[in-house]
C-alpha cells in the first residue's frame, strides 16, 4: 500500500498558489523563487552556495531518478557536491522518482533532503510556474502546509555571502605556486580546478584582508545575492587593483571586480540559471555554451575607460565577462568549471594560470 501523500502549497507574493505533495523535510520555508532549466546535475545544483536563500524550481520533468551519491572526499573536499550541505531553501519539481538507479547512488533525493532538513514539493506544473516567473520576474514565495503561517522573506536584503563563506582561512596543499580564493560561496569545483593545475589553494573568508599577501593570483568566487552587500571584499579588491597581481572573478566575483573598478551592477528580471547559456566573445563570432547561476549582472555601459566587455549573452545581450586592457584582471559571469554542464570555457583557467607566471 502506498503511503499517504502530504499536501503542500507553494504561495507566491502576487497572491497566486500551486498545490502539490511533500517530499524531503516537512518544515515551512520562504525565499526567492527561481528556475533552472538544466536536465541533469541536481546534486551539484542543490549544494551550490549561489542558491542560498532561494527556492529552486527545476524545469526538467523527471527528478530523483538517479539518486544521490555518497560523501567520498578528495583533497579534503566532497567529491560529488559543491559544498558541505544543501544550500537551497526548498525544491519545486513536476514529478519525483522515489525509485532511483545509478552506479554511484547511495540514497534517494528525498533522504538526502531530509538529512539536511530541506523541504520539497512535487506535482507542480513547473512549466506554468516558470512562464509566470519569466513574465513577472523572480517572485518571493513560501512552501507551507494548509495550517502553517510564515512570512515572505527577501534574501537579497541580507548579506548572504557572510552566511556561506568560511570563517577562517583553509589551506589545500599542492604545488609551490599559491592561488588565493576569496570565498564568497565558492563551489568545490573551482578549488579543484586549481588543485588539478598543481596550485596550493588558500581559501579565505569574504571580508579577509588579502591586500598584502604573498600569492601568485587571486580568485574572487561565485556566491549568492547582491554583490553590493560585499562592501569589504570590494574595498580590498579596489586596493589590489593598484598592483599587478592577476585577478579572476567568477560569477558574483566578476560583479565584485566590476564594482571595485568603478562600474555598476543591477538585478536581472529572472536571472540566468541553466547549462546552455550562449556567450559570445566580444569582437568575434565565437559563441560558447556555458553553465550559469546568477541573478545580477554588470552594466557594461558603466565600465571605466581601461576596461572592456569580454563576453555578452547571446540571448539577452547582457554582460558575461570583463577584462582590463593592459593588466591581468579578468571576470567571467559564467562558470568555467561547469559542474554540472559543459566545459567549453575551462580554457579560462589556463589563461589565468599563464597570467600568473
Amino acid at each position: 500500500m502506498e503511503p499517504e501523500k502530504k499536501l503542500l502549497k507553494l504561495i507566491l507574493e502576487d497572491g497566486s498558489f500551486f498545490s502539490g505533495y511533500s517530499f524531503g523535510s516537512s518544515r515551512p520555508v520562504a525565499g526567492e523563487v527561481v528556475f533552472n532549466t538544466g536536465m541533469v546535475g541536481y546534486p551539484e545544483s542543490l549544494t551550490d552556495p549561489s542558491y542560498k536563500g532561494q527556492i529552486l524550481v527545476l524545469t526538467y520533468p523527471l527528478i530523483g531518478n538517479y539518486g544521490v551519491p555518497g560523501n567520498e572526499r578528495e583533497d579534503n573536499l566532497l567529491k560529488y557536491f559543491e559544498s558541505e550541505k544543501i544550500q537551497i531553501e526548498g525544491l519545486i519539481i513536476a514529478d519525483y522518482s522515489e525509485n532511483y538507479s545509478h552506479w554511484n547512488a547511495k540514497k534517494s533525493l528525498s533522504e538526502f533532503m531530509k538529512e539536511h532538513d530541506i523541504p520539497g514539493i512535487y506535482g507542480i506544473d513547473t512549466r506554468e510556474l516558470t512562464k509566470k516567473l519569466r513574465k513577472k520576474g523572480t517572485l518571493l514565495g513560501k512552501i507551507v502546509h494548509a495550517h502553517e503561517k510564515i512570512s515572505f522573506c527577501d534574501p537579497n536584503k541580507q548579506n548572504l555571502v557572510a552566511d556561506v563563506s568560511v570563517h577562517e582561512p583553509v589551506v589545500y596543499l599542492k604545488g609551490k605556486r599559491k592561488a588565493m580564493v576569496v570565498d564568497c560561496g565558492v563551489k568545490n569545483s573551482i578549488i579543484k580546478a586549481f588543485l588539478k593545475r598543481n596550485f596550493t589553494v588558500i581559501r579565505v573568508p569574504w571580508e579577509y584582508d588579502f591586500t598584502n599577501q604573498d600569492i601568485d593570483g587571486i580568485i574572487l568566487s561565485n556566491g549568492p545575492g547582491d554583490p553590493k552587500k560585499c562592501e569589504k571584499t570590494i574595498e580590498h579588491v579596489r586596493t589590489v587593483l593598484s598592483k599587478n597581481i592577476p585577478i579572476l572573478g567568477i560569477c558574483l566575483g566578476s560583479q565584485i571586480l566590476a564594482l571595485a573598478a568603478g562600474a555598476d551592477t543591477y538585478k536581472l528580471k529572472y536571472g540566468h540559471r541553466s547549462q546552455n547559456q550562449p556567450c559570445v566573445e566580444a569582437g568575434t563570432n565565437r559563441c560558447y555554451i556555458t553553465s550559469q547561476n546568477h541573478g545580477y549582472a554588470v552594466d557594461a555601459d558603466t565600465l571605466p575607460q581601461d576596461w572592456r566587455e569580454w563576453f555578452y549573452n547571446g540571448n539577452d545581450q547582457t554582460n558575461e565577462g570583463i577584462k582590463h586592457i593592459s593588466k591581468p584582471f579578468f571576470g567571467a559571469q559564467f562558470h568555467p568549471e561547469a559542474s554540472p554542464g559543459p566545459d567549453d570555457t575551462e580554457f579560462l583557467f589556463d589563461l589565468f594560470v599563464r597570467a600568473m607566471k
